[in-house]
């Protein structure tokens, strides 16, 4: 119960102090530096030197892929040529992105363990890549900007602090001994649930929804109901009823990714869309991993 008042909390606090107007508009971005060079690079170091590589990984790690691929042709067939290039790809990046860190991390801390965070943290690294990779693509290609160099793509890659210590993590242990280092991890990856839920709560808008509601409805259709019962689906006819499955299909039912929202705005994809389909995205998909965890527990566990 107190993960769950801790969620609320974090998440009202931030919305209320934005609201409130004693904190500058951008004031989410110092929160979110923290979160992403420390934080993130923290909860890698704890839990990716530990993970035991196997099989029954290949789920968390395809499962951002899947999403991608299917949200693709999601928003193909429902956008065709209703929609300007700018608005499709603006609701590619929302459908076919997860939130699976600054809302997904927290989430999975209250309803499955902490333990939990080391697949978690497969499943954050690969959608980071597709938004880095074929995100920016998406993004490039529908602002009108020609072609898009492989050397910048590797430059955002590698220069992501989060993927930085992911790599480092997966390959340090192997020559040194980090166990002295421990408690410090221990302390970072702690900070990511209150920090993430309060920068959340700093960017909310819901401002004009109504007039974006026909958009809404169907990317959020997708992406809090159709993209985990597609993963489910999977998961149930290969019978994987592990633990690595259940944290899959939990992941792949968050709401759109935060940092799409960065992207659309950068490259006018119709950020007032992009932002209203995350916020409510959020907002919503508190009800809806509900749901998806009663029936990850009443089917897998």
């Amino acid at each position: 119960m107190s993960n769950f008042l801790l969620i609320g909390l974090c998440i009202l606090a931030g919305y209320l102090l934005q609201r409130s107007g004693k904190l500058p508009a951008d004031s989410f971005k110092a929160v979110n530096a923290w979160i992403i060079n420390l934080a993130l690079p923290g909860v890698s170091f704890k839990f990716l030197p530990h993970i035991h590589w196997d099989k029954t990984l290949l789920l968390p790690v395809l499962m951002p892929v899947v999403v991608w691929v299917t949200a693709w042709v999601y928003i193909t067939v429902y956008a065709g040529k209703k929609t300007d290039k700018r608005t499709r790809a603006g609701l590619l990046l929302t459908t076919g992105l997860s939130n699976t860190s600054f809302v997904g991390f927290p989430l999975v801390i209250a309803y499955f363990s902490s333990a939990e965070l080391s697949i978690a943290v497969i499943c954050d690294q690969v959608s980071f890549l597709l938004l880095a990779t074929v995100g920016v693509v998406t993004a490039l290609r529908a602002s009108g900007e020609e072609g898009i160099a492989p050397a910048m793509l590797a430059r955002r890659i590698i220069s992501f602090p989060p993927f930085i210590a992911c790599v480092l993590a997966l390959i340090l242990p192997a020559f040194a001994d980090l166990s002295f280092v421990d408690p410090l991890f221990d302390i970072l990856a702690a900070t990511i649930a209150p920090l993430a839920l309060f920068s959340i709560g700093l960017q909310i808008r819901f401002e004009g929804w109504q007039d974006e509601i026909k958009h809404i409805k169907y990317a959020l259709f997708f992406k809090l109901l159709i993209a985990p019962a597609i993963i489910f689906m999977i998961a149930w006819l290969v019978n994987m009823k592990n633990i690595q499955s259940q944290i899959s299909i939990f992941e792949s039912a968050m709401p759109p990714f935060l940092t799409s929202g960065i992207i659309a705005s950068q490259y006018d994809l119709n950020p007032r869309l992009t932002n209203l389909v995350i916020g409510l995205g959020i907002l919503l998909s508190f009800l809806t991993t509900g749901v998806w965890y009663w029936l990850i527990q009443v089917c897998f566990a």
